[in-house]
């Protein structure tokens, strides 16, 4: 009976190799040749079924891959790495700052490296053109435009400049701990998801998927059917009809009649501890993050001219983005150790994390609390 698992296990497994190699193959926008696969999909060349939900891409008139997102437009795909699971995006008008400084990523899947705090300001040419760096599709021969992380270099210049707007800017990890004016926010938009979870698939040389157009469960496939070629295929398709299939067939109806026939003579106890054992060895499935009234429940507190943080562990800045708090800045207070962190940080990073980024302690549900008054 253990051979006959086997081998039911084995054309199982072929089965949904053939399923995903040949029902869903690699496609292409002929222009920029980046290969599109599970868990993306390409609009008008491949079924739904060979995509996740939030990973449909298109191609434009120039034959370049689209990205969609749901509240910030379209973006132009530059590349994708399926093993470190993420997508590099570029702006069509080139002008990617003036797109920052209002992109709302919600209703995607897709999630930045993390976020910093950056001051626009739009100042006189002549007063910053030889001394910072502006942007130059935001700027003019007589209005110039830039952004800072810097306080210091907002104060110096706010009696000449007028402040656009102060934003949290997605970033990358190679500018994370920049304070300086960001040249890079002209560079491409750096995206990461984390479901599906396709790494360890895709470090071993494998290719993910749906097991088979009537489940959303996740497998792992074996990519070296991709190199072959059409009329092998073909022969291996054969095969599997005339010969494979039908012994399949065979093998998995001998295995169900002798596993009906078992279990009517086995009694009810061992039936009972069986189920029992199985269960028990079922593994828990951990909470990534914490639904959204959960994060809704922890404290809010609006800062007042003082700056000052209620008694807990904090100092005067964000342990997500390193930007100090500002007056008027709404702050939420984690549970249990009273860490205090931005409301965008700290909301954005819980529905990743379970835990707190500085003391990785899980916190207990809080009553709901209003935002409180200024301090």
């Amino acid at each position: 009976m253990g051979n006959q698992k086997f081998f039911i296990l084995y054309f199982l497994l072929s089965i949904l190799s053939v399923y995903a190699s040949e029902n869903c193959p690699v496609s292409r926008c002929s222009s920029d040749n980046i290969p599109i696969r599970f868990p993306f999909r390409l609009e008008g060349l491949q079924t739904k079924d060979c995509g996740y939900p939030g990973f449909d891409l298109s191609c434009n008139n120039q034959s370049k891959t689209v990205v969609k997102f749901p509240y910030a437009g379209d973006f132009l795909v530059r590349s994708i790495d399926y093993t470190t699971q993420q997508i590099q995006l570029y702006d069509s008008g080139i002008c990617l700052p003036n797109r920052l400084m209002s992109l709302n990523l919600s209703g995607s899947p897709f999630v930045p490296a993390g976020y910093q705090n950056y001051t626009f300001l739009s100042c006189p040419t002549p007063l910053v053109e030889s001394r910072f760096i502006t942007i130059s599709c935001l700027s003019n021969s007589t209005i110039s435009v830039l952004a800072t992380s810097s306080r210091s270099i907002v104060a110096s210049l706010s009696t000449s400049c007028r402040i656009i707007t102060s934003s949290l800017i997605p970033i990358s990890l190679s500018v994370k701990n920049d304070e300086w004016f960001s040249s890079q926010l002209g560079d491409d938009l750096e995206l990461t998801w984390y479901s599906p979870n396709c790494n360890e698939c895709e470090t071993k040389g494998g290719i993910c998927g749906y097991k088979s157009n009537t489940s959303q469960a996740i497998g792992c496939f074996d990519n070296s059917k991709e190199e072959k070629s059409p009329d092998a295929l073909r022969t291996l398709r054969v095969i599997w009809l005339s010969v494979a299939a039908p012994f399949a067939i065979i093998v998995c109806g001998i295995v169900i009649f002798t596993v009906l026939v078992f279990r009517l003579h086995v009694p009810n106890s061992r039936r009972v501890n069986q189920t029992t054992a199985a269960e028990s060895l079922q593994p828990n499935i951990a909470m990534v993050g914490l639904d959204e009234n959960t994060i809704e429940s922890y404290e809010k507190v609006t800062l007042g001219e003082s700056m000052r943080l209620p008694e807990g562990p904090n100092d005067s800045t964000c342990a997500i983005c390193l930007s100090e708090y500002h007056s008027k800045e709404i702050v939420r207070c984690i549970p249990e150790c009273n860490h205090f962190f931005h409301v965008g940080c700290i909301d954005e990073w819980l529905r990743l994390n379970n835990s707190c980024p500085v003391c990785r302690n899980s916190p207990a549900p809080s009553p709901i609390h209003a935002i409180s008054e200024s301090v």
